[in-house]
């Protein structure tokens, strides 16, 4: 807050700006048939607002009332307060603030809770306030008061980082709650005790005003705003064991977003022979059945051909009848659906293309993706030629889920080659082959490609997986390490990669995130901090 002779300094000097924009404005009125120019408009205000009051007083104890009053110097406006202002401890029923989308020289909190006794409640506005003509925030403004004889005044502080990700979220929740009846339901069902937020910062975090005690403390990248942990759409951060303060420690809270447990949702019909299955979770395991009355009906689950789309594809015969019995099995669920089933213009037919066409990188597989099931692959119908028409030795698989023909072969550089599948070499879940199908695509140089060596440097342990970046986040290359202190990759594409260590502890070959009721953390990843420059027919050798 400012002191009586610094807002004094401070009006004066914005009366003397008035006063420069005024004598200015006069000499260019009248002698603007002498010459011509533009007006400048002088000075740009870049002072943010000030308090002249506030009623009850900042840091008030005893507070018996139900509206707080502030006062600024000039007008000003507040903005996304349901997003900056963070009030701790929680309220219920949220305070009326005023004005809102107008300019005022006040701002009014209209207290519509029951006040706990005995509690120091902050304020803090964030970045909402701004004088009304150029937006000069008045920065992280807060306004205390306790409704015992005394303020609270302990503290903790702390930052925030992401499991995955070099940046954690921005607008995380950091929440204490009372150790002696904190129990694992709580952060589901229950507002905190205590709560702040790293509003912009996006690391750092303080607790403030707090009471001395023993707390649980919990971060939460909350989507609802209600500071209750909803495992579908939030991300969780924990200490295991309680906290007491005061505490001069420095706490770390890492962010992860749980697995949650599978779960179908009505599956509707899309075509003839097709129908959408929504789900929660992971469906690959999942079990499904389907009857017609008493028939069972063959079904065949693939996932839905474009990314984000969280429903599969389940293909059946074309069929009459009223509905369908549909069961989904996977672990712990287990439920029974009835669709109706009508007869519809379309009907999913098969056809095949390449998920590439062009070049082929030589750290690639090429692959072919069919529209329905397949049930057959006569490879003797199919063949590669390079470009002096020589047959290249291949082999191949089928993923059924992913719905992929996968193609190996050794691939030789400046190399044209094509693939050509004869009538009959795929045939569908509905007894369809495909007709004849040619594909052309071809190799590079490898001195198009570059080299990366990366040496792995004082590993805290092994299993570890060794991740290669592009700067969307896709993992582009990646390798195990169960003990190898040098990783190759050769014929990599030329771009700025980071690199990521994923601390392997279960061995199974991939990250996994944590679980908040099992108390365990996600597992360990290390990110390497500068990028990497792959170039052309360079070899790059990186210590990590």
């Amino acid at each position: 807050m400012l002191f009586c002779d610094d807002l004094v300094f401070y009006n004066m000097k914005k009366i003397y700006f008035i006063i420069i924009f005024c004598v200015l404005s006069f000499t260019i009125t009248f002698t603007g048939c002498a010459k011509r120019g533009a007006i400048t408009g002088g000075p740009k205000d870049t002072i943010p607002p000030a308090i002249i009051s506030s009623y009850p007083e900042n840091y008030t104890t005893n507070f018996k009332g139900d509206e707080i009053r502030i006062t600024f110097n000039e007008l000003i406006k507040v903005k996304d307060i349901n997003k900056q202002l963070i009030i701790s401890p929680p309220m219920k029923n949220q305070p009326t603030i005023l004005p809102q989308g107008s300019a005022s020289k006040f701002i009014s909190i209209k207290i519509t809770d029951t006040l706990q006794p005995n509690t120091t409640y902050s304020f803090n506005f964030g970045q909402s306030i701004t004088d009304n003509n150029e937006g000069n925030p008045y920065s992280q403004y807060k306004y205390v008061l306790s409704t015992g004889s005394y303020i609270d005044s302990l503290a903790i502080i702390g930052t925030i980082k992401d499991a995955v990700e070099q940046k954690p979220d921005n607008f995380v929740s950091v929440q204490l709650y009372d150790a002696q009846t904190y129990t694992d339901s709580t952060v589901y069902n229950e507002a905190p005790l205590y709560v702040t937020n790293t509003l912009d910062s996006l690391k750092f975090f303080s607790l403030e005003n707090l009471k001395e005690g023993k707390y649980y403390i919990v971060a939460l990248k909350d989507k609802s705003n209600n500071y209750k942990f909803d495992p579908k759409v939030d991300k969780i951060g924990f200490l295991k064991d309680a906290i007491t303060i005061p505490n001069d420690t420095v706490f770390e809270l890492e962010l992860f977003k749980e697995v949650i447990p599978f779960k179908a949702i009505r599956p509707i019909q899309e075509s003839n022979n097709k129908l959408y299955m929504g789900f929660e979770g992971d469906p690959k395991n999942a079990l499904i059945t389907i009857k017609n009355g008493e028939e069972n009906v063959p079904v065949r689950m693939t996932k839905f051909p474009k990314t984000g789309k969280d429903s599969v594809q389940l293909f059946i015969p074309v069929l009459k009848a009223d509905s369908l019995n549909i069961t989904v099995t996977d672990g712990d669920f287990e439920k029974t659906f009835t669709t109706k089933i009508k007869e519809l213009k379309t009907k999913d037919s098969l056809s095949i293309a390449p998920k590439q066409t062009g070049i082929l990188h030589f750290r690639d597989q090429f692959r072919l993706i069919p529209t329905t099931p397949l049930e057959k692959i006569d490879q003797g119908k199919i063949t590669l030629l390079d470009k002096d028409s020589t047959k290249v030795a291949f082999s191949l698989k089928y993923e059924p889920f992913e719905s992929e023909i996968i193609f190996d072969f050794q691939k030789k550089e400046e190399q044209k080659y094509a693939l050509t599948a004869l009538p009959g070499a795929f045939e569908d879940f509905y007894g369809t082959t495909n007709d004849t199908i040619t594909v052309g695509f071809s190799t590079r140089s490898y001195t198009d490609y570059g080299n990366l060596r990366v040496n792995l440097k004082s590993a805290k342990r092994f299993p570890l997986i060794l991740e290669i970046l592009t700067s969307d986040g896709t993992v582009k290359e990646s390798a195990v390490s169960t003990g190898e202190k040098i990783l190759q990759f050769d014929a990599i594409e030329p771009n700025q990669y980071t690199l990521r260590i994923i601390y392997d502890d279960n061995g199974n070959g991939k990250w996994d995130t944590g679980n908040f009721i099992e108390k365990r953390q996600a597992e360990e990843i290390e990110y390497y901090p500068k990028e990497i420059d792959v170039r052309s027919n360079w070899d790059v050798e990186q210590d990590f």
